[in-house]
């Protein structure tokens, strides 16, 4: 299913350390790059937006964004949902259905996205639905996430994290709330996000029948 200062923020847990002063400038530093490239991809293109016009606008050396961005498609595919999605999981009862954890879990973070956030979501499903580059690089984030999900998931039930059950239950989840994404952006936005959600996991929980 995006680094967010306040994504990251909604993952905390109640009396964790705040981060330093150092960390919060690497946050920042991270966050202008991102606002930068949203705002020339929206204005001339993808491919018409080269490392250093962004990093131009965004006040950096092109070696400071390829510091926090290996490549342009990380810009775009580097983000925070996974962890907060691992920590609402890991924050919801025990032994509730795993896909009704993730439906509070991934409800709950799409409600405490700032609206530019939420902006800047619509405009990265774009992205990855219209610019072969990025599509390309999906999968192997697709993995990332997919085994971040297994270890809460590992957590939950006590078996190896690369339990076939076990991945294939994060797999299925993370898929879903792409699809479910991909087709409120494919709408127009129409409805809202959070009811294709609840109508993708309600899918995943009566079996996969239609």
């Amino acid at each position: 299913m995006t680094t967010m200062a306040s994504a990251q923020k909604s993952a905390a847990q109640p009396g964790a350390q705040k981060p330093g002063l150092r960390e919060r400038k690497k946050l920042q530093t991270r966050r202008a790059i991102r606002r930068a490239a949203y705002r020339l991809f929206e204005e001339q293109g993808y491919d018409a937006t080269p490392v250093d016009r962004i990093a131009e606008a965004a006040d950096v050396s092109p070696s400071t964004v390829f510091r926090y961005f290996p490549t342009k498609e990380d810009i775009v595919l580097t983000d925070a949902y996974a962890p907060v999605l691992a920590a609402g999981l890991r924050a919801r009862p025990a032994d509730e259905p795993v896909v009704e954890s993730m439906r509070h879990a991934a409800v709950e973070t799409l409600r405490r996205l700032a609206a530019e956030e939420r902006t800047e979501l619509v405009q990265r499903i774009r992205l990855v639905r219209e610019v072969p580059a990025v599509r390309g690089r999906t999968a192997e984030n697709t993995a990332r996430d997919s085994a971040m999900i297994s270890a809460v998931l590992a957590e939950r039930t006590g078996r190896p994290a690369d339990d076939l059950e076990i991945r294939v239950v994060a797999t299925a989840i993370l898929a879903a709330l792409q699809e479910a994404l991909v087709r409120w952006v494919a709408d127009g936005r129409r409805d809202a996000p959070e009811t294709l959600i609840g109508r993708t996991m309600d899918v995943l929980a009566r079996g996969l029948t239609l």
